[in-house]
């Protein structure tokens, strides 16, 4: 393939024409012209490196591999380096197979990093345990390209033998760890770092990812469908204010603070977790678009999602140089940004209205070991009047919560939600056969009636299920066993669900089918009071205990601060 195109250049940051060969899938030749009466340029519009998601978990989506590839070319994606650490937590290393053999049936570059985290804790029950002799199974793999996020930050800081020889294999075979540290400062960051845990993508403040970046850290900004920190990275007034405090040391000159201020100070843009109803809408193009928006250089915010993570991981990708695998994409110009069509390996795989690729349908073995719930499984009892109780405050956007109380009445034994408080119940059903459940309150979700469930609950994907009252919560966790997996919506007024027969987390249907089902859904939890933006994802991420302040597993009430139990009635 020959053709002429002005090319974006990440390396030298600029744009010029070129003639282009494309053979055996790599850039051939690239030979820079001038363009004048004479010569003209084949391509109409602008020709970029396609993006890389170098963060991101695609069972999230509740897709396959394959699936999950149909949409994400459509936006101009043509590479993610993909933690599978949620089907690991259900299947383990069968899983992680799944996923890389569903990933070689489309053409699209599926990277992934060795789950290190399987479980996530001691403190919940999962469906697999990752030990180090199959984390080093796994990073001998060509397709994997990190050892996955390191959440067991106290097990790093406190020296945890087996935590520390996940991290010697990986260094051991020249990969790249991420990390995940939320909030984790000053001695404790500095232990954490010593292991060369190299990334992290838990920054919610400027503040806490200058900290880490001083320390050598790569910072991933965070843009997905419930955890949204771009704003608070990208921040000008924080910004300005850090490199005026540079210049007030009589270092940094003004006028060259002017330049710097928007320029990127991190490092890459990522989704972490991208559900199918925000994915058909857009993935990286829609990313870079806000943080232009937000004041970041264009060209400097596409790096972010090309040569960047593609050097930091070893990928051939990334740029348009000769040599280098042709993954590109046509866009209609740097303002608008839309794209015109997507190609990889010198293969059109989009062409601007069409994927040019089908996904095919899978089976895999399920888990869902659990029996069938009543009301009384999930009444939590007292002998009074009423009682105070620990709350998991949550928030619209934030993967971070809060310690709460509350005083709750008492009913014939029973403590009852406040819906005058937005205190409800919030429960985790162990699914694999030891039939735990684990009551306790929640804050800030806004269900005036009904409930909600889930089979997806970070990270090991027990059922979650919050509601106003337990007969509600029952039939709401039984649709979801009844499906083998999946989300549902239950009320005295309607009722629905969306299953996911592939390990509780996936579908076999495409982006769009998926994603109407979860609109309706949404809209219905909607109608029952809900405030928050991705009510099923962020219920998902109350599980996950290694994101402080305050959650649940089927286990109990989590302290996040103090990595222990706590009581739900306080004394």
């Amino acid at each position: 393939m020959k053709f002429t195109a002005y090319i974006l250049d990440v390396l030298t940051s600029s744009v010029y024409p070129a003639r282009i060969t494309v053979e055996g899938g790599i850039f051939k030749q690239i030979v820079p012209i001038m363009v004048d009466g004479e010569t003209k340029v084949d391509v109409e519009g602008l020709m970029l490196p396609g993006f890389i998601d170098s963060h991101i978990h695609i069972e999230s989506s509740a897709l396959t591999p394959a699936q999950f590839a149909k949409v994400a070319v459509m936006h101009g994606t043509t590479s993610v380096v993909c933690d599978p650490h949620e089907i690991a937590n259900v299947s383990g290393i069968d899983g992680i197979e799944f996923m890389i053999e569903n990933a070689s049936t489309v053409p699209f570059n599926f990277y992934f990093s060795a789950p290190s985290c399987v479980p996530a804790t001691s403190f919940e029950t999962s469906g697999a345990v990752l030990n180090s002799d199959e984390i080093e199974y796994l990073l001998q793999k060509d397709e994997v390209v990190a050892l996955g996020e390191m959440m067991n930050f106290p097990g790093v800081i406190h020296g945890d033998k087996e935590v520390l020889k996940k991290l010697e294999l990986a260094r051991k075979y020249k990969k790249p760890i991420d990390g995940h540290a939320p909030l984790v400062s000053g001695e404790d960051l500095d232990k954490y770092l010593e292991q060369y845990i190299v990334t992290d993508h838990e920054c919610s403040n400027f503040q806490e990812a200058i900290e880490k970046k001083q320390k050598g850290m790569k910072i991933m900004v965070r843009d997905g469908s419930s955890a949204k920190n771009m704003e608070a990275l990208f921040d000008f007034t924080e910004r300005i204010n850090y490199l005026k405090n540079q210049e007030s040391f009589g270092i940094i000159p003004s006028e060259v603070l002017e330049r710097r201020i928007h320029s990127p100070i991190f490092d890459f843009i990522v989704s972490d977790d991208k559900n199918s109803r925000d994915l058909i809408n857009g993935h990286l193009n829609l990313s870079v678009k806000k943080a232009v928006e937000l004041g970041i250089d264009i060209i400097k915010a596409i790096e972010m999602v090309t040569i960047n993570p593609a050097s930091h991981y070893n990928l051939d990708a990334g740029a348009i140089v000769t040599g280098a695998r042709a993954d590109f994409i046509i866009i209609d110009n740097i303002i608008d940004f839309n794209i015109l069509k997507t190609y990889v390996a010198g293969e059109c795989v989009y062409d601007g209205e069409n994927v040019l690729f089908d996904a095919p349908d899978v089976e895999t073995e399920n888990r869902i070991d659990a029996p069938k719930k009543t009301a009384q499984d999930f009444d939590i009892l007292f002998d009074g009047d009423e009682c105070e109780v620990n709350v998991i405050e949550c928030f619209n956007g934030e993967l971070l919560t809060k310690k709460a109380t509350a005083k709750l009445y008492v009913d014939n034994g029973k403590v009852m939600p406040s819906i005058y408080d937005d205190v409800l119940k919030i429960s985790v059903v162990e699914r694999y056969g030891h039939n735990n459940v684990a009551n306790a309150f929640i804050k800030g979700f806004g269900l005036k009636k009904g409930a909600i469930a889930s089979s997806i609950a970070h990270d090991s994907h027990n059922i979650i299920v919050i509601g106003y009252n337990s007969e509600d919560m029952a039939e709401a966790v039984n649709t979801v066993i009844e499906n083998k997996g999946g989300i549902a919506v239950v009320s005295e007024d309607f009722s629905d669900s969306l299953p996911l027969p592939i390990a509780g987390l996936m579908s076999n249907e495409d982006a769009f089918v998926v994603a109407k089902k979860l609109r309706q859904l949404q809209k219905m939890a909607y109608a029952l009071g809900c405030k928050m933006d991705s009510p099923f994802m962020t219920m998902a991420f109350m599980a996950l205990l290694v994101i402080p302040s305050i959650k649940i597993s089927d286990k109990g009430l989590f302290d996040g601060d103090n990595f222990e139990f706590m009581d739900v009635i306080i004394d």
